[in-house]
C-alpha cells in the first residue's frame, strides 16, 4: 500500500455511525489516554521539532483485520481530535523491505515521529536508526522493536494473552475429552518468526499447556500470521494424527480461521477445541457456531487513542510518562480479556467493539438468538 497523506481535519468527511459508536465506546475508554499520560513514571522524550504537524503511523499487515477496522481509524480520529495536524499512512502488507521504503518516504515527507508496528521486530531496528539520526522519535505500537532508541511502546500484556488462551484451552479440552485431558493430543498454530509479540505468546501458551497432560502432536511458526499457510499446514497435519486432534492452539483469529477452514475440508469429527486472538468478527461469530472456542479480547481504541496522545506530545518535544520501563522505554500494557460464546455481551459489545447487528446478520440469527445476544 502507498504512503497516503490524510487531509487536516476541517477537510475531513464526517464520520460514520459506526465510527461515531467506536468513538464513544465506555466512559472508562475515553478516559484511559489521559490517565496514562498521568502515570507514575516521567521519561523525558527525545527532543522533536516544535511546530511539526506530520505524524506517520505505520502498520505491518491487512491480513490480520484489526490493523485496517480498527487501528488506523481509531489513531486518526484522536489525532483530528487533538488539533490541526497530518498523519502519513501506510500498511507493508508483510515485507519489511516495503516498510523500510515507507518508513524512509514518511522521514523525507517531513514526520515529526513514526508510529511503527514493525512487520520484523529485528529488521525495523534499522528504522529506527533512520529516524534517530534525524531527531525524530520513535513509537513502537503493538510489536517491540529489537533495539534502537525508542521513545514510546504501548501493547498489551502478551504473554498474558498466551496464558489466557491456553487456561481456556485446556479446560476446554478437558470438559471435551472423555477421561479429561490427559494424554489428549493437540496442534500448536503459533504466530509469525519475526513478530516479538508471537514468541510471548507462544512463552505464556507453553506455561500452561506444558504443565497440563495434553500432548503437543506437533507446533508450528505461522510465516507473517498468513492464515493460508496455517491452514495448508494444519491439512497436513491432519493427514498425519486425524484421529489424535482434541485441540488446535492458534495464536490468532487469522491462524484460526485457516486451521478451522482444514479442519473443515477434512471432515473431522468429533470438532476440536480451537483458540484465537484479536476478536475479529468472524470469530466472533465462530464462537457462535462452535467452530471457535474462543478468542482474546484486546481493547484497541485506548491503545490506539494513547498512541495517538502520545504521538502529539512528542511531535512537540513534551514529556511523557509511563507506568512501566521496558528495555529502558517508558511503556504501557494493556489488559487482555478471554472471550467465549459466554461473556460476548459482556466484552465486545459492551465496549462497543461490536454490535449486535455486526454480530447477528441472518446468517447467525439463530447462533445468537440460542446464546442470548440480542
Amino acid at each position: 500500500m502507498p504512503l497516503t497523506r490524510l487531509l487536516r481535519p476541517r477537510r475531513r468527511p464526517a464520520p460514520s455511525r459506526r465510527a461515531v459508536m467506536r468513538a464513544l465506546g465506555t466512559a472508562s475508554t475515553l478516559l484511559f489516554g489521559a490517565a496514562m499520560l498521568a502515570a507514575c513514571t516521567a521519561t523525558p522524550a527525545p527532543t522533536g521539532t516544535p511546530g511539526d504537524t506530520t505524524i506517520a503511523l505505520l502498520l505491518p499487515d491487512a491480513k490480520t483485520a484489526r490493523y485496517e477496522t480498527f487501528d488506523r481509524p481509531l489513531f486518526e480520529e484522536r489525532v483530528a481530535e487533538l488539533g490541526d495536524y497530518d498523519v502519513l499512512y501506510a500498511n507493508a502488507d508483510q515485507d519489511a523491505a516495503k516498510q523500510q521504503q515507507q518508513a524512509e518516504s514518511a522521514l523525507t515527507a517531513g514526520a515529526g515521529v513514526l508510529v511503527l508496528d514493525p512487520v520484523d521486530a529485528t529488521a525495523a531496528v534499522s528504522i529506527v536508526a533512520s529516524a534517530n539520526a534525524r531527531g525524530v522519535p520513535v513509537i513502537s505500537y503493538d510489536r517491540l522493536i529489537a533495539g534502537g532508541d525508542l521513545a514510546y511502546y504501548v501493547s498489551f500484556d502478551n504473554e498474558k494473552v498466551g496464558v489466557l488462551q491456553a487456561t481456556a484451552f485446556v479446560e476446554g479440552v478437558r470438559d471435551s475429552v472423555d477421561g479429561g485431558a490427559e494424554g489428549s493430543g493437540i496442534l500448536m498454530v503459533n504466530g509469525s518468526p519475526t513478530d516479538s509479540n508471537a514468541a510471548l505468546f507462544k512463552d505464556g501458551a507453553h506455561s500452561i499447556i506444558d504443565d497440563s497432560g495434553l500432548h503437543v502432536l506437533a507446533e508450528y511458526d505461522t510465516p507473517g500470521w498468513n492464515p493460508e499457510k496455517a491452514q495448508e499446514w494444519v491439512s497436513g497435519q491432519i493427514a498425519q494424527h486425524r484421529d489424535e486432534i482434541a485441540g488446535v492452539y492458534a495464536a490468532n483469529d487469522a491462524t484460526a480461521g485457516g486451521a478451522v477452514a482444514a479442519l473443515r475440508v477434512a471432515n473431522v469429527s468429533p470438532w476440536p477445541i480451537v483458540t484465537g486472538q484479536d476478536a475479529e468478527l468472524s470469530a466472533i461469530q465462530r464462537l457462535l457456531t462452535g467452530d471457535q472456542y474462543m478468542t482474546v479480547y484486546k481493547a484497541i481504541k485506548p491503545q490506539a487513542r494513547l498512541a495517538a496522545e502520545v504521538a502529539v506530545k512528542l511531535l512537540h518535544g513534551e514529556t511523557v510518562t509511563a507506568p512501566l520501563e521496558i528495555q529502558g522505554t517508558p511503556s504501557t500494557l494493556l489488559d487482555p480479556v478471554a472471550v467465549t460464546v459466554d461473556n460476548i455481551m459482556q466484552t465486545v459489545v459492551a465496549d462497543g467493539f461490536w454490535t449486535v447487528e455486526d454480530i447477528c446478520t441472518p446468517a447467525y440469527a439463530d447462533a445468537c438468538e440460542a446464546a442470548g445476544i440480542e
